[in-house]
């Protein structure tokens, strides 16, 4: 099955753009663009969570894109910078409209969907945070295993 927006042609900016206004519909506090070497490379925002406000940051990884097409024998969008930019992005929107989605049909709540997006206070996400200390909870706790 070849991966999710393969053939799109919608620009990467315009599709940033797209999720800011999302993410501005859905009550965040403010959205902004994080950029590297030129281009956006994540979108950050806050929410104000049970009266708490909490930052994110959703990053978008092109370089994984490329992998997978690369993986799918697509070697000719491969080879295509801007092609997996835009391939990217639109996931992530596709992303962000689906735990919406889930929200508005009260099957989850914005902290669940987003938790691990939330901007540590190392300045990781949670999820970065947490795997670099192999997902330890806190003095020595860690998740349950299935084995």
């Amino acid at each position: 099955m070849p991966i999710l927006n393969y053939t799109t042609k919608i620009d990467a900016v315009k599709t940033v753009g797209q999720i800011q206004e999302i993410l501005g519909r859905k009550g965040a506090t403010h959205v902004s663009v994080d950029y590297a070497d030129g281009k956006a490379s994540a979108v950050t925002f806050g929410l104000n969570l049970e009266g708490m406000p909490i930052n994110f940051r959703l990053p978008c990884n092109i370089d994984g894109v490329s992998v997978a097409l690369r993986r799918e024998k697509k070697l000719t969008v491969a080879r295509d910078r801007l092609q997996c930019e835009r391939i990217a992005w639109r996931i992530v929107k596709d992303w962000v409209e689906a735990q919406m989605a889930l929200v508005e049909a009260g099957q989850a709540e914005v902290s669940e969907v987003f938790m691990p997006y939330a901007i540590h206070s190392s300045g990781q996400t949670l999820f970065q945070a947490m795997k670099n200390r192999q997902f330890a909870l806190t003095a020595g706790e860690q998740f349950q295993s299935l084995e």
